[in-house]
C-alpha cells in the first residue's frame, strides 16, 4: 500500500465520519429513545471539537497512521500465515477488536488510564457525538496499543483500513440516541453492540459503568462476565455521567482537556 493509497483511506474514514454523524443526527431527532440531551449544539461542537483537536495532534505526532505502519510492516504471527485474503482478514478484525475490548477494560482498571478515558464518560447527555468524544491522553496511548497489535500479529493493511472505518462506525451508532425497535435490538445485541447495551455503560451507578466494555462484537462482554442486558433505572430514566463533574463549567473544551488533571 503506498502513501496515496494511505492518504485515500484517511479521506474515506473522513468521508464516512461526515455522512454517518449527519446521518444519526437526523435519526436523533426524528426517532429519539430519550429526551434529547442538555447543553444543544454547543454540546456537540464540544465534543466534535475535542476529537479534531486530538486526531490532528496524532496525525502531526505519527502522520503514518496504524494504516501506514501496517503497509510497512511484514512481520507478524498472521504473515506466517499462507490465508486467502478474506480469511486473513476476518481473522485480523476479530483479533483487534478482542484487543481493543481489553484496551477498555485496562482504561477503565488502571487510575492513569481512568483519567484520561473519563472525559468520555463525563457527559451528562448520550448522543452521537459522545462517541467521538476522546481525550488526546486516550487517543496517544491507544494508538500506542493499536500499532502493537499490528506489529504482533501482522494484520494487513486492509485489514486495518476496515477496522478502523468501523471501529469508528460502531463508536458513533453505539453512542446515538436513536430508538431502535426492540426485536431489532435485541437481534443485533447477539452479535454485535447496539446504542441500548452500550448506553448502561455510561450510567452513573458504578456496576453499570463496569460493564458492557464490547466495541462492535458484542460477544466479549457475555464471555468474560462483563455484559448487562438492562439498567436498573431503565432505558429513559437512567442518569447519564460522572457524579463529581456535572457543572456546565466542567464541560467546557478547556475543562475537558485539563480534566486529566483534576
Amino acid at each position: 500500500m503506498t502513501f496515496a493509497a494511505v492518504d485515500r483511506t484517511a479521506l474515506w474514514r473522513l468521508a464516512a465520519f461526515i455522512a454517518l454523524l449527519a446521518l444519526l443526527l437526523a435519526a436523533e431527532f426524528r426517532f429519539p429513545r430519550r429526551p434529547v440531551p442538555g447543553g444543544g449544539w454547543r454540546r456537540r461542537v464540544t465534543n466534535v471539537g475535542l476529537v479534531v483537536f486530538s486526531t490532528a495532534l496524532l496525525r502531526a505526532l505519527f502522520p503514518l497512521g496504524a494504516v501506514g505502519f501496517a503497509a510497512h510492516w511484514h512481520a507478524g504471527l498472521l504473515h506466517r500465515v499462507d490465508a486467502p485474503w478474506a480469511i486473513a482478514t476476518v481473522t485480523g478484525l476479530v483479533i483487534f477488536d478482542f484487543a481493543i475490548y481489553w484496551q477498555h477494560r485496562a482504561f477503565h482498571h488502571w487510575s492513569l488510564l481512568w483519567r484520561a478515558h473519563r472525559v468520555h464518560h463525563t457527559d451528562t447527555g448520550f448522543d452521537v457525538t459522545l462517541g467521538v468524544r476522546f481525550h488526546p491522553f486516550e487517543i496517544l496511548p491507544s494508538f500506542g496499543y493499536k500499532l502493537l497489535i499490528i506489529a504482533t500479529f501482522g494484520m494487513a493493511a486492509d485489514a486495518v483500513a476496515i477496522y478502523e472505518i468501523g471501529l469508528l462506525a460502531f463508536s458513533l451508532f453505539t453512542h446515538a440516541n436513536v430508538a431502535l425497535p426492540p426485536r431489532v435490538d435485541r437481534a443485533l445485541r447477539w452479535l454485535v453492540v447496539t446504542p441500548d447495551f452500550h448506553r448502561i455503560h455510561h450510567s452513573i451507578h458504578a456496576d453499570e459503568l463496569n460493564a458492557n466494555f464490547g466495541n462492535i462484537l458484542s460477544i466479549w462482554d457475555r464471555l468474560f462476565a462483563t455484559a448487562r442486558a438492562n439498567p436498573r433505572d431503565g432505558q429513559t430514566g437512567m442518569v447519564i455521567g460522572l457524579a463529581e463533574f456535572r457543572d456546565a463549567v466542567d464541560q467546557e473544551f478547556d475543562a475537558l482537556l485539563a480534566q486529566p488533571f483534576r
